[in-house]
């Protein structure tokens, strides 16, 4: 692949403005479901391919601290966002700590143990075609990927699925967050603000539903589209897989 890269918002907006923008798109909805389906386990290490500006890196680190996860992503301005909204999420969570601690000296008891800030995020600037340079073959258990895919063209999606799988461990886990086959009249209305966006050219498959395909063709099996979130640019469907 090479190192050039559509931007977060391709061609729509600046990346400051990708959290409010992709909160259009039910986020809090779709990315509950990909944690479910991810369900990160003590020890296990998670990447996540196309991280943007970490939410649901820093989201799995919540659900599971004693996971690795690991975000990648080509764009440093997207990385130094999520840096940031990491270590945000640290200073508010080391400011309730002290807080509960405070209160509790004050009580005569002792402070409840956590800071409810999660375990922390890797962030590793590279491309979606090259985890294996980044990370190692076979070195991990989960790799997830949203709203990453669409952007890209047939090849390179192809490339990027099959790096995921070279990079999982037999039996490791797959799940993909993206639009993919527009089932109605409104949701291929809608999905046209993504393809203004992103064009059309590298859209298009998407919605005439290739994913499941191209997911199968990098090896990967019991391909199942597990939900579709409707939105309002458009039908989100979360795909899983595993690695034979």
């Amino acid at each position: 692949m090479s190192d050039d890269f559509t931007p977060a918002l391709g061609r729509l907006a600046p990346t400051r403005f990708y959290d409010p923008v992709v909160a259009l798109t039910r986020e809090r909805r779709w990315r509950s479901s990909v944690v479910m389906y991810v369900s990160p386990r003590p020890g296990e290490t998670v990447v996540d391919v196309g991280c943007g500006t970490g939410s649901l890196a820093l989201l799995l680190a919540r659900a599971e601290p004693r996971a690795t996860i690991v975000g990648v992503d080509p764009d440093p301005s997207v990385l130094a966002a999520a840096e940031r909204k990491a270590a945000a999420e640290r200073k508010a969570a080391a400011e309730r700590k002290a807080a509960a601690e405070r209160k509790a000296a004050v009580k005569g008891e002792a402070a409840a143990g956590g800071n409810g800030a999660g375990g922390a995020v890797r962030w590793l600037a590279g491309m979606g075609d090259a985890l294996v340079s980044l990370l190692g073959a076979g070195s991990v258990d989960t790799a997830v990927s949203s709203l990453v895919l669409h952007q890209c063209p047939v090849p390179v999606k192809q490339a990027i699925l099959a790096s995921m799988h070279a990079v999982l461990r037999p039996g490791g886990r797959l799940v993909v967050a993206d639009y993919g086959l527009q089932r109605t009249r409104l949701m291929r209305l809608a999905f046209r603000t993504v393809q203004l966006a992103d064009g059309r050219a590298d859209t298009q498959p998407n919605a005439d539903g290739v994913l499941p395909g191209l997911i199968a063709g990098a090896g990967f099996g019991d391909v199942r589209e597990a939900e579709v979130v409707p939105t309002v640019t458009g039908s989100i469907s979360l795909y899983v897989a595993h690695r034979p």
